[in-house]
């Protein structure tokens, strides 16, 4: 019996080393699963999605009336003027451009790396980073003044022979983030199509079951059909992981190959790419906590989805705010009087100084207190720092952009940036483009992967074995029987 106790103790502390905690609560069942995602887009929508969706229709109409009003009247009713050219327009295609960075980083490479909790989050994200691209195309495109215009951007033949200037990071902004788009929409719906089958053959009939089936491309679950959508979505994300690094390195071009102090800097690309991490994942906690909350998917976006995340946005926040430091000591160490002025008149007596304030609050000192676990698990604190972080790196590419071009080489040509009402209505109303996005896309697309969520399942492993489960120790139990055996006896 002593023998027995050994080897169940033994046992037990073994389990206790090596439990983990389930990606999905409850033990959860295929068919919960399914009922519960697929009820989203079945069930009708809760009073809060209509008090959402209508302020967010109106915001977008409004923003369509503004940059209807900017086309037939001119890019001037914008508040740049020289030096300012850009303003908030550049700031906000960068703001949004940064938003969409976390959907492909949580695709792609935590695919590659094989991290499972990403698939309660990584649809969500993946939407997330096509209504904040398209939000960021708006600004440029509609920039340059003649928005019907807009196509000669792309390199095609055409009467004038005029082509493009190849060396001007502008233009690879185009190629980067149209290639960014290409392939985030194509990941994307290839994800979509399992569960596309799946709401296809729930629905009854209708125009919905024919557009779920003829989206599902003639999904059937098969073992071909599975090997070949694992191959290309492997395929997929590798393709998908150096444009997570590539494109926002790209946009910081546009101002680190400058000659504007404050811009000509070669710490700008990881210093973009980081905080463009840092403050993706900061909006995906800010879209995915509510929705967890209205629709009941505590089961699904556990603490553990929570608290990882929290974890990357300490981590690049503390990268944010190490390259707020350096810009501070190469400023200095360059021995440019232009550069370190520049930097100065950021932080100590220039016109914009409250910005910077709150860009190094917001982003570098309210992310540290997710040190502690108990912030990480509150999910007021969760949600009051992921707000602080959005704001913050909206300050961030203020500071940057504008603050940069107050105070150019000439003081006779100093001036401050002032919005006017057309700024402030289409940045608003870009918000509002993006809710309804994402609004719609809750309504008639799956907001959970249910295909991926049930892989993490333990029913999914091929050696699993329940029949230990609910108290009943095997290994202790084969020991004790193996204990209460007969000894062999000897043979005379």
């Amino acid at each position: 019996m002593d023998q027995t106790a050994t080897v169940s103790s033994a046992s037990s502390a073994q389990q206790r080393v090596l439990a983990r905690e389930p990606l999905v609560l409850n033990k959860r069942s295929y068919a919960w699963i399914s009922n519960r995602i697929c009820g989203i887009v079945e069930n009708r929508q809760p009073l809060l999605w209509w008090i959402l969706f209508i302020p967010s229709v109106t915001l977008f109409i409004a923003m369509v009336c503004c940059f209807a009003y900017l086309v037939s009247t001119g890019v001037g009713v914008w508040g740049q003027r020289q030096p300012v050219d850009w303003a908030w327009d550049i700031t906000n295609f960068v703001f949004w451009i940064g938003i969409g960075h976390a959907g492909t980083l949580i695709s792609a490479i935590l695919f590659l790396t094989r991290q499972k909790w990403r698939t309660a989050v990584n649809r969500a994200s993946e939407a997330m980073t096509l209504f904040a691209v398209m939000c960021a195309g708006l600004f440029p495109g509609f920039h340059v003044g003649r928005v019907w215009m807009a196509w000669f951007l792309a390199p095609v033949p055409q009467a004038n022979a005029i082509w493009q200037n190849f060396k001007s990071p502008l233009l690879w902004d185009v190629f980067a983030v149209s290639t960014y788009f290409t392939v985030s929409v194509i990941f994307w719906y290839l994800g979509l199509v399992p569960d596309l089958a799946t709401l296809r053959d729930r629905c009854v009939g209708g125009i919905k079951k024919t557009l779920y089936g003829a989206f599902a491309l003639g999904w059937r679950g098969g073992n071909r059909q599975w090997s070949h959508y694992e191959m290309a979505y492997l395929l997929l994300a590798a393709l998908s992981t150096p444009l997570v690094l590539s494109v926002h390195s790209v946009v910081s071009f546009d101002f680190a190959t400058s000659v504007v102090p404050g811009w000509h800097t070669t710490i700008f690309p990881p210093y973009f790419v980081a905080g463009a991490i840092f403050g993706g994942f900061a909006m995906v906690l800010t879209l995915m906590l509510p929705a967890r909350s209205i629709y009941g998917l505590h089961d699904l976006i556990t603490e553990k989805h929570i608290d990882n995340m929290c974890k990357i946005i300490l981590l690049t926040g503390t990268i944010v705010g190490y390259a707020y430091c350096m810009e501070f000591f190469i400023a200095y160490y360059s021995g440019s009087p232009y550069e370190w002025q520049c930097f100065q008149m950021r932080v100590v007596y220039g016109p914009s100084v409250w910005y910077y304030v709150c860009m190094f609050t917001f982003n570098v000192i309210s992310p540290q207190i997710f040190w502690f676990k108990k912030a990480r698990k509150n999910l007021f604190w969760v949600m009051f720092v992921c707000m602080c972080v959005n704001a913050g790196m909206w300050y961030e590419r203020y500071v940057i952009i504008v603050t940069s071009l107050e105070r150019i080489f000439m003081p006779g040509a100093w001036r401050k940036f002032h919005s006017t009402w057309v700024d402030n209505v289409t940045f608003i109303g870009t918000f509002g483009f993006f809710l309804m996005n994402f609004l719609l896309f809750l309504r008639f697309l799956p907001v959970i992967a249910i295909a991926e969520v049930k892989g993490v399942l333990p029913e999914s492993n091929p050696h699993y074995n329940p029949h230990g489960e609910n108290g009943i120790d095997e290994i202790a139990m084969d020991a004790a029987k193996a204990a209460a055996a007969p000894a062999p006896t000897a043979i005379a």
